[in-house]
């Protein structure tokens, strides 16, 4: 008994000690859809969530959201989601459909976030920032700036691997 009890002891603090630095509950906010509806993170538990903040009038978001778009193509058969919120003012939430379009990007969108909201997320006040949040809705891994291939590809395919082997980097600064 003392046996099992040691080996579960150990068992717990080595799954402890292996998980991000940073793994915590995400923000949990409402947005709108691009077609008016409430949306909040919450509604996408139970899938592996990317979530990246970008603005229209941001130029490194111009380039990464095909990226995004192709990564997320890749991962289309598994339980991974991929929202983009954009931190566009009210004023400017037109240009949002007509900047998608011409990047070609079709991953689902949301307005309503802001630098406040980046902020939470621990991402600061630029934009893009992206986090990546398991199906429990904790943030595994944080990209402020840019986000590269494998900044994203590297926590989703561990989480997707049932968290073995080495945890990804809790942040990551593209900038």
């Amino acid at each position: 008994m003392r046996n099992r009890l040691l080996r579960a002891t150990v068992l717990a603090l080595s799954c402890w000690i292996a998980a991000p630095a940073l793994a915590r509950s995400a923000p949990d906010p409402s947005y709108k859809t691009l077609d008016g509806q409430t949306r909040k993170l919450s509604s996408l538990r139970g899938k592996i969530v990317v979530v990246n903040f970008w603005a229209t009038w941001c130029v490194p978001c111009q380039d990464e959201l095909p990226r995004l778009s192709k990564l997320a193509a890749s991962y289309a058969d598994k339980p991974v989601a991929f929202v983009l919120i954009s931190i566009d003012e009210p004023k400017d939430r037109a240009k949002v459909p007509a900047a998608l379009e011409r990047l070609h990007v079709t991953q689902e969108s949301w307005v309503g976030g802001n630098t406040d909201i980046t902020g939470e997320f621990g991402l600061g006040d630029i934009v893009p920032g992206t986090v990546i949040l398991d199906d429990h809705g904790q943030v595994v891994a944080r990209v402020m700036g840019e986000a590269r291939e494998e900044d994203v590809r590297t926590p989703v395919d561990w989480l997707l691997g049932g968290k073995t082997g080495t945890a990804p980097s809790a942040m990551t600064k593209r900038y």
